[in-house]
Formats: structure tokens, sequence, C-alpha cells
């Protein structure tokens, strides 16, 4: 397999399908600031439908809350673009489809939108498996698209990490 940093979109989508698969897993998403672009991207792939179960486009933060589970005080305290908020969408997403892994994004696309510490471009990303839930901030260079475009391939090569990854845990017997 090519080194996550070396490949286009369509080809780590690709990459994410096969490595669900060799698992037998399954994904889900729930996108804000994407929009749906990440399922989009992975229905591209023909046979998506072994590895993406579904995902919630979940702009405002009241489908947040009553579709994902989104504690209204998160969204509330830090907000909808951060690590806690992405964390618990890509847990409420995983959980209300019935996946193995599920990722999530909550992000300043732009033009407007941006808030102190949080520039236009800032993109909180959640990855989530039964064993694990991440969260991970970048701030994306470019144009609403271009942010939009940027996010949705860190995701997919985060979570393509996340899925390959071998454990460090050694067992003794």
């Amino acid at each position: 397999m090519n080194n996550a940093n070396e490949m286009n979109l369509e080809q780590l989508a690709i990459a994410v399908k096969e490595a669900l698969q060799a698992k037998g897993q399954m994904m889900a998403t729930a996108e804000s600031c994407t929009g749906g672009l990440i399922a989009s991207t992975l229905v591209d792939i023909p046979g998506s439908s072994a590895i993406l179960a579904g995902g919630i486009v979940a702009y405002q933060n009241e489908v947040k809350e009553n579709l994902l589970d989104v504690p209204a005080e998160i969204l509330n305290t830090v907000g909808a673009v951060s690590a806690e908020t992405v964390k618990a969408m890509a847990e409420g997403a995983r959980r209300k489809f019935g996946c193995e892994w599920a990722v999530s994004t909550s992000g300043i696309a732009g033009p407007g939108g941006a808030e102190p510490g949080k520039p236009v471009g800032t993109v909180w990303i959640g990855v989530a498996n039964s064993l694990q839930n991440e969260a991970f901030c970048e701030i994306f260079s470019g144009n609403r698209n271009q942010v939009r475009e940027k996010s949705v391939y860190r995701t997919l090569q985060v979570l393509l990490e996340k899925i390959v990854q071998k454990s460090t845990c050694t067992s003794e017997h």
C-alpha cells in the first residue's frame, strides 16, 4: 500500500475501503463543516456499501444534540468547533449506526465565522472506534471549498492510519 501522504483523494478512499473490508468492519460519518463530503467521497468508490453504513450531516447544534447525542453543555461551554464536540459526534454516529468506526468534522470553512482562538480554516476531526476516541485540530488555508476538501482528505488520512495501526501492546504467554 502507498504511503497515505502520497495518495490522491480517490486512492485514499479506496485504501480506507480496502482496510475496513480486510477487517470486516464498517464505518459511519458525522459531518458539520464538510456537509457530507466524506460520505460522498466514499460513496464514489464502487462497493462502498460494504464499509459505509451511513452518515449524518449535523450542521446545526440542535441536530448535533438530537441525532448524535452531543451534550448541550459541551456545545454551550466549548462550542461546536472543539475536540469535545467532534468526539461526541463520532461516538454518537458509531452508536447510531452500530459500526466499529466513525469519523466527524466540525469547523469554520469561511469566509466568515472566525472566533477568538478559532480562525477561518480551523477544523476539528474526530475518529472513534470501540477502543479509542480521538480528536485532532487542523488549520487549513484556502477558500471555503478548499478548506472542506482538505478536511475530507485529512479525515480519511487519519482514519486509514488508525485502521491499519498495529497495537503496541505485547502479551507474554
